[in-house]
């Protein structure tokens, strides 16, 4: 019963600092820098407009403005505030007025009828000496708070998620180009191979062999033509208009910015939203535990009433009319088959659970933010190889094309080599993309503001 009784009376900062010493035990010491220690400093703000693109700014606002998901994230808020608002209602005394009015008598004889009037106030109000109450509404306060934090997360992935539906949707416009080009690439070829057979220098085999390429170019054209009308239409879902596949974007990937500043580990803890809204979820959870606790300690409530009744209404507030009364009432559990220790165990284990998910969620920021600056590094080599790789099959498809039309290669030479230049095309297309991406999900890990 003493411990109930010291654990029950923690203040507010106690809570927080039990918070933190948990959070600090579970992760032990974070270390003082990124792997990659070149990339310290301050954390970005405004990252969309490292990319220098407008439309992407005018795109990410209106997402911001009509995102569906946004939208039902704002109305949790809303929720939760209101709950908080009604959890630490019971730390205030209840206040009810009430009134009446009557009128009686007997059938058969009107003179017996009588009116009354009564007219009466009352105040109940618990006196929280452990704390159940407020520990109740320090909790609700505390999942209010990790609403609100859930809900800037949200706005954070909404940001992340249109930039990169609108890199996709530039690529898929790149791939369709591609794609194109090489139609009419193998359109011309079929020109020439038919030139040939009409002058009896080509053989059947070539003839089938280019009608094939020609009909596989047309193929992937279909292919990419629906693609790209499927990125369109996921990007005007998180924008909150009707899917139609009608949205336009540039024909070419923006400027790919430069790898931004990582700052610390530690801070990070502190600035990303998800993490934060873990954190007030933990603190509900210390809060939750205590109110547990206390429930099991007497509770002592005070109340009070005053009020009058007369059969005028001049003479209700007659001093001779009026009562009143003053009482106070202490309810002490007995006994309850466990039920108040059953809470308890269900609170510590809810405590146990907000620490570990807390825990790995803050690993799991680091892991995002290590892995996306090591990324940033890959994807940079990655696309200076292949873009040597794009170079030397442009020149090595230039060569043999000019070998065929001098009849010194055949056709199928030709054509292995035009697929080798497409598909080195498309993949460095996609490496560009991706290279954005990674910027976009870096400024994501590091909980930096759009």
């Amino acid at each position: 019963m003493l411990s109930l009784l010291l654990v029950s009376c923690q203040t507010t900062e106690n809570i927080e600092s039990d918070v933190e010493d948990a959070i600090r035990s579970e992760l032990g010491n974070t270390p003082q820098e990124w792997a990659e220690a070149n990339l310290q400093g301050e954390v970005e703000v405004n990252w969309i407009d490292s990319f220098e693109d407008p439309m992407l700014a005018t795109l990410v606002e209106e997402a911001q403005s009509n995102n569906k998901d946004l939208r039902a994230a704002a109305a949790t808020v809303e929720r939760s505030r209101a709950l908080a608002v009604q959890a630490g209602a019971g730390l205030k005394p209840a206040v009810s007025l009430s009134a009446g009015a009557a009128r009686s008598g007997i059938a058969e004889n009107s003179s017996a009828d009588a009116s009354s009037l009564s007219v009466g106030a009352q105040v109940d109000w618990e006196l929280d000496l452990w704390g159940r109450v407020r520990s109740g509404a320090q909790a609700a306060a505390a999942s209010s708070a990790a609403a609100e934090a859930d809900y800037r997360y949200t706005q954070h992935s909404i940001a992340a998620a249109t930039a990169k539906a609108y890199f996709a949707n530039i690529e898929a416009n790149l791939q369709l180009a591609i794609a194109e080009e090489n139609l009419s690439i193998t359109g011309e070829t079929f020109r020439i191979v038919k030139a040939k057979e009409d002058n009896g220098v080509a053989s059947a085999q070539d003839i089938a062999l280019a009608k094939a390429d020609l009909a596989s170019a047309r193929e992937s054209l279909v292919t990419l033509e629906g693609a790209r009308r499927d990125a369109s239409r996921s990007l005007e879902v998180l924008l909150g208009r009707y899917p139609s596949a009608e949205l336009e974007v540039r024909d070419s990937l923006p400027v790919v910015p430069g790898m931004p500043p990582a700052g610390i580990p530690s801070e990070l803890l502190e600035r990303r939203p998800d993490l934060v809204a873990a954190d007030r979820r933990l603190a509900s959870a210390f809060n939750a535990l205590d109110q547990a606790k206390a429930a099991r300690l007497p509770r002592v409530s005070l109340s009070s009433n005053i009020g009058g009744a007369s059969e005028s209404l001049s003479d209700l507030l007659d001093p001779s009319n009026v009562a009143w009364r003053l009482g106070a009432n202490l309810v002490a559990p007995l006994f309850d088959g466990g039920v108040r220790k059953a809470q308890v165990d269900a609170a510590t284990a809810d405590q146990k659970q907000a620490l570990a998910a807390y825990a790995s969620a803050a690993l799991k920021a680091f892991q995002e933010v290590e892995a996306g600056l090591d990324q940033g590094v890959v994807l940079e080599n990655r696309i200076r190889e292949l873009s040597e790789a794009e170079k030397q099959s442009a020149e090595a498809y230039r060569i043999a094309d000019l070998r065929f039309k001098e009849g010194e290669s055949e056709l199928l030479d030709l054509f292995t080599f035009q697929r080798r230049l497409i598909s080195i095309q498309g993949n460095l297309a996609s490496l560009r993309r991706l290279q954005l991406d990674q910027r976009v999900n870096l400024h994501l890990a590091l909980g930096g503001k759009w």
